[in-house]
């Protein structure tokens, strides 16, 4: 198959370029800096510039002829939070996505991919307490809830010309570099990490090699469309996750961090911490999709290497 993937010098789009040149596929990437996007992805991925993709369409020739594409930018949200970088945080989502489509829209029907695989993430739901959430539940009315329903909103316009939709509603990534575990490796390591603001929170985790395994499902599966949550099939709460990440760095993990601490250092960013959803993937779990971290102590040890 042929796949166009923005976002692809990222910590996930190397993952998923990375796996779709290894099965066979033809791989274009869309870059800011194509040079540098070919030194880190290999000479054999097709690099195409896009300089600026909150203000420019991408170039057509990126897409025309491709078969599916996988759209994977959008500015880090684990940051604290001022007027400018939530603007980003959107405007790199929502802007960026609207563009693409526009661009898809100009292409002749037949030239057009047939899939658009389109990132989001399970801030969609808000803070849900321990009730189940699955991918029918509307968007809540929260900064990142808002943002995720606008940027679907943009993907989803691809429906009209005839492309098969799916948005990624992706949960807390444990990964190797960088996502959730960067910032909570460090009092762990040093015996001093605990439960976030009670831990009662829920914590709807998934293993990078699950966020990967479940794009490109999506990308094959004809039969997925529309929202679907990536998260692992287990949700845990704060405190499990905490014990879990203990267990696996053989670490005291009791000290509890009271909220108004994560409020003060990462200011409106902390809701994401201090609150969580129950997030289930019931979509991928209904396609076939067959998880390969799907427990948390497994995933825990890949993602830290012990």
């Amino acid at each position: 198959m042929k796949v166009t993937v923005t976002g692809a010098t990222g910590t996930l789009g190397r993952e998923v370029v990375a796996e779709l040149k290894g099965r066979g596929d033809q791989v274009t990437v869309l870059s800011r800096d194509a040079a540098r996007a070919r030194e880190t992805l290999g000479q054999d991925v097709t690099a195409v510039e896009w300089a600026d993709p909150k203000s420019q369409a991408p170039p057509a020739e990126a897409f025309a002829g491709q078969g599916a594409v996988a759209h994977l930018l959008g500015e880090p949200i684990a940051q604290r939070w001022s007027d400018d970088t939530k603007r980003e945080i959107r405007d790199s989502r929502v802007l960026t996505t609207r563009n693409l489509v526009a661009v898809l829209r100009d292409l002749d029907a037949a030239e057009r991919p047939e899939v658009l695989v389109s990132q989001s993430a399970v801030g969609w739901y808000g803070a849900r307490g321990d009730e189940k959430v699955d991918e029918s539940e509307p968007a809540a009315d929260d900064f990142l809830a808002q943002v995720c329903k606008d940027w679907e909103a943009e993907a989803r316009a691809a429906e009209e010309l005839g492309l098969r939709v799916v948005c990624t509603r992706t949960g807390v990534v444990l990964s190797e570099d960088g996502g959730a575990l960067e910032k909570m490796l460090p009092p762990f390591k040093l015996g001093v990490g605990g439960p976030v603001a009670g831990g009662k929170q829920y914590v709807p985790w998934v293993h990078t090699d699950d966020v990967v395994g479940s794009l490109l499902h999506c990308l094959d599966q004809g039969s997925v469309t529309g929202p679907v949550n990536v998260t692992a099939p287990e949700p845990v709460t704060n405190k499990e996750l905490s014990k879990a990440l203990g267990r696996v760095l053989n670490r005291p993990a009791f000290a509890p961090v009271p909220g108004l601490a994560v409020k003060a250092l990462y200011g409106e960013m902390a809701i994401i911490v201090t609150t969580g959803s129950r997030a289930v993937p019931a979509a991928l779990e209904r396609s076939g999709y067959a998880f390969r971290r799907a427990d948390l102590d497994d995933a825990l040890r890949a993602a830290t290497g012990n």
